[in-house]
């Protein structure tokens, strides 16, 4: 059955002038517009789409990617307002209604704004609304510790940033746990860090443990080669210069060229790094 709101993967049925049809079950076929359709598909074949509902309400496909699908919560910049609500971009050609009931800001054209996609039960159409904090809990927790995340930064406190995980529940990441600011509604990739008494959680960025650091080691070792074959980087250097430049933690760095050091691929110097037997210049 197709699920409207959501990727999709169904069978081309046959081509038209205007595009491709696609076997929608008992939705019936749905066409995917020419502009969206690949090069060299064909009948027969298996396509991923998102379907979503056109002006006229017809059932549509297409192989854009759009911001979000439903049940998550994402930022988006307000296209149109209206009497009734506001008009998001969410990157289709049709735009997601934020009905003036759902909204709790006074939203303006231009302006970006955090909200959760839904279906409409009355009219099984994608919409978004404001109002999602009662959809968010920490009582009963579907995470565990090094668990993989999507989160979405929320809030600035006096600690770290709020950042909802999975689109579910709160969490904070730690102000030493990033080197920049962190702006509204940004969407990141973290690992469940801590989970603390009464289900607080604490979250880190990128890949956990030593996965994240081999993935790390790569890119150090690119860099280098890249450089010719030296880093003006050490144990010494400042948290901040090392996250503009390597995009990590200071601690995942260290790690990575301990890691580098101890299988003879780097040097360590006074002034920085180097591939194995090299000089910097």
């Amino acid at each position: 059955m197709v699920q409207v709101g959501q990727y999709n993967t169904l069978k081309v049925v046959k081509e038209v002038d205007f595009g491709f049809y696609l076997d929608g079950g008992e939705a019936g076929e749905i066409l995917l517009p020419a502009r969206y359709v690949p090069a060299g598909l064909k009948p027969g074949d298996d396509l991923k789409v998102f379907i979503y509902h056109d002006s006229e309400n017809r059932l549509i496909a297409t192989t854009l990617e759009p911001k979000g699908v439903v049940g998550d919560i994402v930022l988006m910049p307000v296209f149109d307002i209206t009497k009734a609500g506001a008009f998001l971009d969410m990157g289709l050609m049709k735009h997601i209604f934020v009905p003036l009931s759902q909204q709790e800001s006074k939203m303006k054209v231009g302006e970006s704004y955090l909200v959760k996609i839904y279906l409409d039960e009355k009219t099984g159409r994608l919409a978004a609304t404001e109002k999602f904090s009662a959809d968010i809990s920490n009582y009963e927790i579907s995470v565990k510790e090094l668990e993989p995340v999507d989160i979405v930064v929320f809030q600035k406190t006096d600690i770290g940033y709020k950042v909802i995980i999975n689109n579910k529940h709160l969490g904070v990441l730690h102000y030493n746990e990033v080197y920049r600011d962190l702006p509204y509604g940004e969407k990141l990739k973290g690992f469940i860090k801590t989970i603390r008494p009464e289900n607080k959680i604490d979250v880190s960025l990128g890949e956990r443990g030593y996965k994240r650091v081999e993935g790390e080691e790569e890119k150090v070792l690119r860099l280098l080669k890249e450089n010719d074959g030296y880093l003006p980087y050490h144990d010494k250097s400042a948290p901040e210069e090392i996250y503009d430049f390597f995009g990590v933690s200071k601690k995942t760095f260290k790690m990575s060229i301990g890691s580098l050091y101890k299988q003879h691929k780097i040097e360590l110097t006074k002034t920085g790094i180097k591939l194995a037997d090299q000089s910097p210049e």
